[in-house]
């Protein structure tokens, strides 16, 4: 009878399987490369068949490595249950907890999760990762979170967005301004859509929620926007518009207070309703650690209860 040598090695296979990469494999499962390509071979060597082709992409599973992965893929995540069953038995949650992060922390009320997360889990070990929302549902996808922090549009506008293996949670529910320089007013109050995308505007990374925001409005209207300069930081957005540089998407808040305070001008005629959201692999809905996170959400939060998977 065949004997493998641990799990691990089952991890190394379905994880350069999905990325298709030893180097991205080692950086996820924090190996070196050479430690990967060892399990790789090994576990061949004890299956007795090859599990991947060589090609200049990278590595391609072969037609039994193909075979094997859903099997795989079922011991591992039969091997996290019985974990997960053992920490229910004990009553205690323990184990690690990535999450994604985005914009300011105040926003997304992250002191008080990890306050709480610390005074009544002690056992769950958090770490933190930040960036825009679709790097964040990026990582999500790749296994290199566990939950994270997503903006996006309302209700069934967002999970049409993901696909069956995401719970959105949905956390709070607001509206970006279209923001411009002091002195602008009389050119924005008033303005629709058309005369609001001929006007400079401050872009940002395709895979942020200003910018998937924006696209679904323009490209619904026929229009495109006049991008004259691209940045990442909110913070970075609004110094160029106080500078007088052009058009940005801001939070209703902050817009408020950029206006009272510099003297920004707001568009009057209209709004981008977003919400924003808690996702994380549905699959893992009932674990401890994500229960435990989604009871202090709810408490955080003042949501529902209890919300269970919400599907595109």
């Amino acid at each position: 009878m065949t004997r493998f040598s641990n799990i691990n090695t089952l991890l190394a296979f379905v994880t350069v399987a999905r990325e298709g990469s030893v180097s991205r494999a080692a950086e996820l499962l924090n190996l070196t490369q050479p430690a990967v390509s060892q399990q790789l071979r090994r576990l061949s060597e004890e299956v007795g068949l090859p599990l991947f082709e060589r090609e200049a992409a990278g590595l391609r599973l072969s037609g039994d490595g193909a075979a094997l992965l859903p099997k795989a893929e079922q011991v591992i995540e039969a091997m996290g249950a019985f974990r997960q069953a053992a920490c229910q038995r004990s009553d205690v949650v323990t184990g690690p907890l990535r999450i994604g992060t985005i914009i300011d922390p105040e926003f997304i009320r992250l002191g008080q999760l990890l306050g709480r997360m610390r005074a009544e889990f002690p056992g769950i070990e958090t770490e933190l990762s930040h960036g825009i929302s679709g790097e964040i549902m990026a990582r999500l996808l790749r296994g290199q979170i566990d939950a994270g922090f997503v903006l996006g549009p309302p209700g069934d506008e967002a999970r049409a967005m993901v696909d069956e293996t995401v719970h959105l949670v949905t956390l709070a529910a607001f509206s970006y301004r279209v923001v411009a320089p002091a002195g602008w007013q009389a050119q924005v109050e008033t303005a629709d859509w058309p005369a609001l995308a001929a006007l400079p505007w401050i872009g940002t990374p395709e895979m942020s929620a200003h910018h998937q925001l924006l696209r679904r409005i323009f490209e619904a209207r026929g229009l495109a926007q006049n991008v004259v300069a691209r940045v990442d930081q909110e913070a970075s957005m609004m110094e160029m518009v106080r500078s007088g540089v052009g058009l940005s998407l801001c939070r209703d808040a902050i817009a408020l207070y950029q206006k009272q305070s510099y003297g920004v001008a707001l568009a009057g005629r209209v709004a981008v309703p977003a919400c924003l959201y808690l996702a994380l692999p549905a699959r893992q809905i009932d674990s401890p650690v994500m229960a435990a996170l989604l009871g202090l959400m709810r408490g955080i939060w003042q949501l529902p209860r209890p919300e269970r998977p919400e599907r595109p």
